[in-house]
C-alpha cells in the first residue's frame, strides 16, 4: 500500500507547506537527503498548542502537537516531491524539542507522536533515528517543534 492510499485510509488530508515565520526556507535538498527546517504545531497557519509541557499541556497534548508538527512537516516534504511519494526513500531522522515545565521528563512520549504517525504513513520507512529534548522556549511559544531528514531516490 502505498503513501497517497495510507493517507486517505487514515482520512488525513496533507496541508500546504508552512510559511516560514523568519528568514530560513522550508527546506533543502542535498542530493538525496532534504533537510526540513523545524516546523510548529500550526493548523491552518494558528498555533494550536502553545506553552510548556508538563504545566499548561498534558504529554498527550504534546503527543498531539508532535503530530501535528509531523503533518506539517508531510506539507514541505509533498512540496519537494512534487506530490510524487514514491520519491521519499524513508525518514532518516527526527530532532524532536518540547517546551517543557521543570521536572517535565516525558519527552520520549511526546516526540512519539511523530515517530508513530510517520511510521503510520510510511511503514518501515518511517522508522528513524531521533533525540527528544526539553527545552526552556520555543518560537512563538509554541509547544513542540520537529526538524527532520529525509532520504529521496
Amino acid at each position: 500500500m502505498g503513501v497517497e492510499e495510507r493517507l486517505r485510509q487514515m482520512g488525513i488530508e496533507v496541508p500546504p507547506a508552512p510559511q516560514p515565520a523568519a528568514a530560513y526556507v522550508p527546506a533543502v535538498e542535498v542530493g538525496k537527503l532534504v533537510f526540513i527546517s523545524g516546523q510548529l504545531p500550526l493548523q491552518a497557519g494558528t498555533l494550536k498548542y502553545q506553552g510548556k509541557v508538563g504545566r499548561d499541556l498534558t504529554w498527550e497534548e504534546g503527543y498531539e502537537a508532535a503530530k501535528l508538527c509531523a503533518l506539517n512537516t508531510l506539507g514541505v516534504i509533498k512540496a519537494v516531491v512534487g506530490g510524487d511519494w514514491s520519491r521519499v526513500q524513508r525518514i532518516v531522522r527526527l530532532s524532536g524539542f518540547v517546551a517543557s515545565a521543570e521536572g517535565f521528563t516525558e519527552q520520549h512520549k511526546v516526540i512519539n507522536g511523530a515517530s508513530e504517525f510517520f511510521k503510520a504513513v510510511f511503514d518501515t520507512q518511517g522508522e528513524h533515528a531521533r533525540s527528544a529534548i526539553g527545552v526552556n522556549e520555543l518560537p512563538l511559544g509554541a509547544a513542540v517543534e520537529l526538524e527532520t531528514i529525509v532520504q529521496l531516490v
